[in-house]
């Protein structure tokens, strides 16, 4: 059944003009910026913090500090099994992709692709798996096979024809470290990436990109005050330039400042030992309107649509597909 599951990658830009397509996560961070009353200016806003973060961090032969701009394509991925013929490909995850536009030298440097990451199965991972897991537990524990079908999904992707053909490099998500967890700073300091922290232990979101094939490591950017989560294959310095890192901090950096400014936009930097917590009162909020609250309801929708529309018809040719599967 392995050449049976086919990707179809869909692309739509996000600048200011985006407007979220039916079919969209609407939990990720970008589509939640571009609907109400405000979306045209969140739009602008959010892409002007980009581009002037990406400069920051590029700052050789830009004096002026202007001359790069970020790009942004959403890329959705829909899967379809044609073993079980199934005409309506399900919207399986949604990543970007960065570009960098050298304004001076009119040319454009192809970025990472990943950086955001939205998943159905995950959203139905931990929004209906580990609750009714844990249900009436006297303490939390996880499943042995949780996130073992949705890691193989996502390995199979990122090896797939579909991904290779659009994308020449292995994909970098990065997202906000865990406020569950202490992280250390190390002596390692990257050019771009800034410097190194190291955790305490593996948080459970580690644990899940670790079945999809993925390693993390901690870094808070220059002029950052609060490190990143990079997962990603291979090796993260030796595989990728400082353009194509820069291209991810700029965009997921910003997204985060908007997204969990008590961390990302708080006004002190991580000293040497540093646990994040969304209960820092001392923090400066951006221009850009966010609901967190509907990211939290919208994912625990999306988890029961993953339930209805694509676990409970296809679970079983799933589990069969992911126990007979070598990734």
């Amino acid at each position: 059944m392995n050449e049976e599951l086919s990707f179809h990658l869909k692309s739509i830009r996000f600048d200011e003009n985006y407007h979220p397509s039916d079919s969209t996560r609407i939990t990720t961070n970008f589509a939640n910026l571009a609907r109400g009353a405000s979306r045209q200016q969140n739009l602008r806003n959010t892409l002007k913090m980009i581009d002037n973060r990406f400069n920051d961090l590029a700052h050789w032969d830009n004096p002026t500090g202007d001359r790069y701009a970020v790009e942004l394509d959403i890329i959705s991925v829909e899967m379809s099994i044609e073993a079980k013929r199934i005409t309506d490909a399900f919207p399986l995850i949604e990543i970007l992709q960065t570009s960098i536009h050298d304004k001076r030298e009119n040319k454009r440097i192809a970025g990472i692709a990943g950086n955001n990451f939205s998943s159905y199965v995950r959203d139905y991972d931990f929004s209906v798996v580990l609750p009714s897991h844990n249900l009436n537990r006297a303490e939390f524990s996880v499943p042995d096979d949780f996130g073992d079908l949705h890691g193989k999904l996502f390995k199979q992707f990122a090896n797939s024809r579909a991904y290779q053909e659009r994308f020449n490099k292995p994909p970098v998500i990065c997202i906000s470290a865990s406020t569950s967890k202490t992280y250390q700073r190390t002596g390692n300091q990257h050019p771009a990436l800034g410097v190194e922290y190291q955790q305490n232990e593996l948080s459970s979101t580690d644990q899940y990109f670790a079945k999809m094939g993925m390693q993390v490591r901690f870094f808070m950017p220059p002029n950052g005050v609060a490190p990143l989560a990079f997962y990603f294959h291979g090796d993260l310095l030796g595989d990728y330039t400082n353009f194509e890192l820069i291209g991810t901090i700029s965009t997921m950096e910003t997204f985060q400042k908007i997204y969990r400014p008590e961390i990302y936009n708080a006004n002190s930097a991580a000293g040497r030992l540093y646990q994040p917590s969304l209960k820092n009162q001392d923090y400066s909020v951006t221009q850009i309107v966010y609901d967190r609250e509907e990211r939290r309801q919208m994912a625990v929708k999306q988890g029961k649509f993953a339930e209805e529309h694509f676990m409970k018809p296809y679970g079983n040719v799933l589990s069969h597909w992911a126990a007979s599967v070598a990734l």
